[in-house]
């Protein structure tokens, strides 16, 4: 680069070289550079991290050495750091084989990472008396595993680290004294580690808040020994490749638990979930999404009653009776039942949840295809967001919605509804309103106030008719289009003249022709000769009768 070529931007924070082919620093200018925040060098050549004499790294907070060819980090490299704070370095994808002594002395990051690293021991070692809030050593698919042992995590213990990421990586010999240097930690990132348990008697993580275990190997939920993370908020065991068993109070001790996330687990539970969830009176989110079918109580989630968010998406589940297994969930917000196959005929499915905010019913059966002036929706005064789409649905009664006043959007695409089902929605103002992909053809007349009063509406993908029977709403679509979504594929489907024509290009002209002149005329012609004969022939007769 020539020394010149950043001399147009006066006040440059954000440089960008990646994959530039750059293999040394002293190629990039330093002028303009004081106020430079972040400075990406990612796939590179890059072997060795020093800087030019002079090169303003004092505002440095972002410096990015991913998938360069650094495999060695020395303490003179690292000098032209010492004046920056709360840095993040990302020497992802480098590899490094060795770090000199000290190099990383007394220096404080906001982020390291050695993602790919081969031997952590080196890195650990290499960063003994530093201090960063998150340290990335996990692995990749296409990088090979090399097991780890319980010795190699001993440099924890001479620095300060609030947060670390293993992702895929094995410990061979795990063991409680694996964490012994881990007591600081208050997030730990497990995912991918082939652990069928976590050792009991781990001691000191007293701290550790977040605890993540996605994609292992566990039967059963007590495997992870919830008792050794006593302050644990949020813990994830996403994508478990065994069937989770959710055994008993496996979580019991975790009485600060705020979010749990046990989806895509195969975990099956003909009555679920009081006795699993036992003792988590404080959880705020739960996500059993993607698992098998679950037989929920009714009261299912009595020992959550602060539950804010709950998903159960492509979760089939089911209840005894006509009853709701949500009747505690009070003040439960956020309620995902996409894909349930609901038994929507229960009209108390839903009973209980009186600050229900948003529901998401995408994928569930109505029965005959209608939601009609009876159904679940109706004890959900406090709904303000509303999904129905790929319902099937065919109609809905113009009184379904009448209970739900506070709605602001609505989703009802790609179902077969007509026109008129658009009349459920007139009492309400303001809203988001999806109507794509559904079997409208002409909207009429009187239903255009009900749209002019939405804010966004989306009617694209739909068979509108392009004819003078629809020549209302497409003369208003045209005065409104700033109301509509979807403009492109808002699009004419009959007659077969207009097919595929934008409905805003469309041009009708719905008076009279001149053809229908033509025979207006003559019809008034026959009808004026039929007049003139009719007079005459009763004046003829009154006078043959005078």
């Amino acid at each position: 680069m020539a020394e010149t070529s950043l001399n147009g931007p006066t006040s440059l924070q954000h440089l960008f070289l990646i994959q530039t082919g750059i293999s040394n620093l002293e190629f990039i200018p330093s002028q303009n550079l004081e106020n430079l925040e972040s400075l990406y060098l990612g796939s590179n050549h890059i072997s060795s991290i020093k800087f030019p004499e002079n090169f303003p790294t004092q505002n440095l907070k972002v410096l990015d050495f991913q998938n360069n060819a650094i495999h060695y980090l020395s303490r003179e490299d690292l000098r032209a750091l010492e004046k920056t704070t709360n840095l993040s370095l990302n020497f992802n994808g480098n590899d490094i084989k060795g770090i000199e002594a000290g190099a990383f002395h007394s220096k404080i990051f906001q982020s390291l990472n050695f993602g790919g690293t081969l031997n952590l021991s080196v890195v650990l070692k290499g960063l003994q008396n530093s201090t960063t809030q998150s340290l990335w050593l996990g692995s990749y698919e296409d990088t090979d595993d090399e097991d780890l042992t319980s010795a190699m995590f001993d440099g924890l213990c001479e620095m300060s680290v609030e947060s670390i990421n293993l992702q895929k990586q094995y410990i061979s010999d795990i063991s409680s004294a694996t964490f012994r240097c881990f007591t600081q930690l208050q997030e730990l990132d497990l995912t991918a580690n082939h652990l069928n348990e976590l050792p009991s008697g781990i001691e000191g993580m007293k701290a550790l808040k977040k605890l993540v275990l996605n994609v292992n190997i566990f039967d059963q939920l007590c495997q992870i020994s919830a008792a050794s993370f006593p302050s644990l908020l949020d813990l994830s065991i996403k994508g478990n490749k065994r069937k989770l068993d959710l055994g008993a109070g496996c979580l019991k001790k975790l009485e600060n638990l705020q979010k749990l996330d046990l989806s895509h687990s195969d975990i099956e539970a003909s009555d679920c979930c009081n006795l699993q969830l036992k003792n988590l009176s404080h959880l705020q989110y739960l996500n059993l999404s993607y698992n098998e079918p679950l037989g929920l109580q009714s009261q299912a989630f009595k020992e959550c009653p602060r539950l804010e968010g709950l998903d159960l998406a492509f979760t089939r589940w089911y209840v005894k009776g006509p009853q709701s297994p949500f009747q505690n969930l009070h003040i439960l917000q956020v309620l995902n039942l996409s894909h349930c196959l609901l038994d929507t005929s229960n009209q108390h499915l839903l009973t209980g949840l009186v600050d229900l905010r948003h529901l998401n019913l995408q994928g569930n059966h109505f029965q005959d295809g209608s939601i009609s002036k009876t159904n679940l929706l109706q004890t959900l005064r406090s709904l303000e967001i509303l999904i129905l789409s790929s319902c099937d649905l065919l109609s809905i009664d113009k009184q379904a919605f009448q209970s739900l006043g506070k709605l602001s959007h609505v989703d009802l695409s790609y179902n077969n509804l007509m026109g008129n089902s658009i009349d459920a929605l007139s009492h309400l103002q303001g809203i988001y309103l999806n109507m794509a992909a559904n079997n409208i053809h002409v909207i009429p007349s009187h239903l255009l106030p009900t749209l002019t009063q939405q804010s966004t509406i989306n009617l694209s993908h739909n068979p509108l008719d392009c004819t003078c029977s629809n020549i209302h709403f497409i003369t208003w679509y045209k005065e409104n289009l700033q109301k509509f979504e979807g403009s492109e594929d808002t699009k004419c489907a009959n007659p077969p003249s207009l097919k595929g024509v934008k409905l805003s290009d469309v041009k009708l002209s719905c008076g009279i022709t001149a053809m229908g002149i033509f025979f207006l005329v003559v019809f008034l012609f026959l009808i004026a000769i039929l007049l003139i004969f009719s007079v005459k022939f009763l004046l003829r007769w009154k006078y043959q009768h005078i």
